[in-house]
């Protein structure tokens, strides 16, 4: 018997933030506009990778809103 077993993984760092105006509807903390790069792996090789820009909160870390 041949049993196939692939690990596939996705990580999200911040690059870059800066302060915005407002607050978290969640938590009423402080948010901020952070640079997100998405790398999905493969067998711990990075095929894909994705850049976007995100309003996050920096008290709870949600993601409030999300831009391409």
């Amino acid at each position: 018997m041949v049993v196939f077993c692939f690990l596939v993984d996705q990580t999200r760092k911040m690059r870059r933030t800066k302060p915005v105006a407002g607050s978290c509807s969640r938590c009423g903390r402080g948010a901020r506009v952070a640079d997100m790069l998405t790398a999905t792996r493969f067998c711990f090789i990075p095929f894909y990778w994705r850049s976007w820009k995100a309003i996050v909160c920096t008290f709870c870390g949600a993601t409030l809103k999300t831009y391409r």
